[in-house]
């Protein structure tokens, strides 16, 4: 019934206990959980990564990745909605002993917002991450249409007769065009690969060696820019350590709690009176 790994390790870990207070404050813990869960329907854990190798990697200085910064993004959204399940709809809702859980979770909205806002997957920076990856991306666009329209002027022109296939391909990051090899000489160009029969070679026009090395270099820009962007959301989140913490704590064991009400819901179970009298 658990929904994080967090909390399934603890329902896995959870042994018998002998001591009256503790297990009068879990039952009460398990019968606040279950009338909620009644009330208002299951909340979902699902999200709660633990991202505490992230958190020491912070501590010292270092920048994080995009899938650590997704995943720091994703505990913060299931924080914020654990926090609104929280909240007591009505002024006579009765609190409960899990009000103490969900007061200490902080969402950190404006920074759950950002992360978003720039990290669209762990492969992909949002264009509006900033302005300078906007420009670089824009002039990466404009350069591509300008060497493909230039490649098909080639293919379709002067270079029909001596192609293998009238394509524009790819070899390493260089654009090429298949050349038959015995045409080699007619093709002014740079020699990047050749077929395993040694019959067509892939040949980079030196019409666009130019615009292939701008685009090379616009890359690299590209990839330096990611990484400032990385580095400023990583100086965000280091802001947030502590409460990141208490977060991933707070939710684990709500997870933890929640996962005993939805098993005694469907046990269609109720709550035990104990004592210490020997029956």
């Amino acid at each position: 019934h658990a929904s994080s790994d967090s909390g399934k390790r603890r329902c896995k870990s959870l042994m018998p206990m002998t001591d009256l207070e503790e297990i009068n404050t879990a039952q009460e813990q398990c019968a606040a959980a279950f009338t909620r869960i009644v009330k208002k329907g299951r909340l979902s854990f699902s999200g709660c990564y633990s991202v505490e190798d992230s958190m020491k990697r912070l501590e010292i200085g270092a920048s994080l990745s995009a899938p650590e910064l997704l995943r720091i993004g994703k505990l913060l959204e299931v924080a914020n909605r654990a926090k609104a399940y929280g909240r007591h709809d009505t002024v006579d809702e009765l609190a409960d002993c899990l009000d103490v859980y969900f007061e200490a979770i902080a969402p950190l909205t404006p920074l759950a917002t950002e992360i978003r806002r720039c990290i669209i997957s762990e492969e992909e920076i949002a264009d509006d991450a900033s302005s300078t990856l906007k420009h670089i991306r824009r002039s990466i666009e404009a350069l591509n249409d300008k060497v493909h329209s230039t490649l098909t002027g080639l293919v379709n022109g002067s270079l029909r007769n001596y192609l293998q296939d009238q394509i524009i391909t790819m070899r390493g990051d260089r654009y090429c065009v298949p050349v038959k090899a015995e045409y080699r000489s007619q093709v002014n160009g740079m020699i990047h690969d050749q077929s395993s029969s040694g019959s067509t070679l892939f040949i980079e026009p030196m019409a666009i060696v130019k615009l292939n090395n701008d685009l090379k270099e616009l890359y690299g820009k590209e990839q330096e820019e990611i990484q400032v962007i990385l580095a400023r959301l990583s100086v965000d989140v280091a802001e947030h350590i502590e409460t990141i913490r208490t977060n991933y704590k707070m939710l684990s064991e709500l997870d933890f709690i929640f996962a005993k009400g939805a098993l005694a819901l469907s046990m269609n179970a109720s709550r035990p009176v104990f004592n210490e009298n020997g029956y």
